[in-house]
Formats: structure tokens, sequence, C-alpha cells
């Protein structure tokens, strides 16, 4: 028997959340920090504490990745796969992330710079508008999901 996607909305969501956030830590280390060398996760200090920390990012990426995973090839077995609601999920832990770590890791704690010998505005708007417009169309995604769930509880 099929079991209804809305019984496990939060699983849905939280392994879409976890596969975002370990999707856009990838790339952000994969781009930003290897192939075009602007920073590592932490320039406070040296260049061998740099690739450490940049060690550290990559592995928590992927941690995230694969446990996400495990949590959608439950879902799939247990034929509970929410498609939209997953996807909203990947797109909120992308533009949480990506606003985090603009907000939090570049201003409020400078454990790095998107990029460094350059004006930095323009980086840190595309940035954190980038962020927030990925945000926020996985907060309006999430909402539709929301209505359906609350459709489909209502009606048994």
């Amino acid at each position: 028997m099929k079991k209804r996607p809305y019984t496990y909305a939060f699983r849905n969501f939280g392994s879409g959340f976890l596969f975002g956030i370990g999707l856009i830590a990838f790339v952000d280390e994969t781009v930003f920090h290897q192939l075009l060398a602007w920073h590592h996760f932490y320039d406070r200090s040296t260049l061998k504490v740099g690739l450490f920390s940049d060690g550290l990012f990559h592995a928590f990426s992927w941690f995230a990745t694969v446990a996400s995973l495990f949590l959608l090839a439950d879902l799939r077995r247990r034929q509970s796969f929410w498609l939209k609601r997953w996807l909203s999920g990947v797109l909120i832990g992308v533009g949480f992330f990506q606003l985090y770590d603009g907000i939090v890791h570049h201003k409020v704690f400078q454990l790095h710079q998107i990029r460094y010998g350059v004006n930095i505005l323009p980086y840190d708007l595309t940035w954190n508008i980038a962020a927030a417009v990925i945000l926020i169309g996985g907060i309006v995604l999430f909402s539709q999901t929301q209505k359906r769930k609350r459709l489909a509880e209502e009606g048994g």
C-alpha cells in the first residue's frame, strides 16, 4: 500500500535540507576554495591551517550529503518520497547556508571573505542577494506543500 507523502513531510523536508547544505558547501569548497583559490574556510591563520579547515569543511559537506541520501532512500523504500517537499528543503538548505556563510562567516566572525584584493561590495551583494532569492523560492515551494498537507489532513 502506498503511504501518503505528507505522513513523512518533515523527513522529506529534512532530507532535502541536508542535501541542499551538502550541495552548496561542496560547490563553495570546489569552486571558491579549490578552483578559483579565492579563500579558505578559515583565513585568519597560516596556509596550512586554511587548507586543514577546507578539509574539515569538505568532509562536513559530504557527511550532510550522505546523511540526506540515506533519508531519501528510506523515504523511497516507504514509498513516501514527496519531490516538491524535498526540493523545497533543498532550496531552503542552499539559501540558508549561503546566507549564513555570507553574513555570519564573512561579516560577523570574519573567518574569510569571498575574495581579497578587490572591492568586496559587489561580491557580497551578489552572494547574499542570490542566497535570499534561493531561500525565498524554497519558502514559497514549502508553503505550497504545507497547503497540500493541510488539505489532505482535513480531508481524511
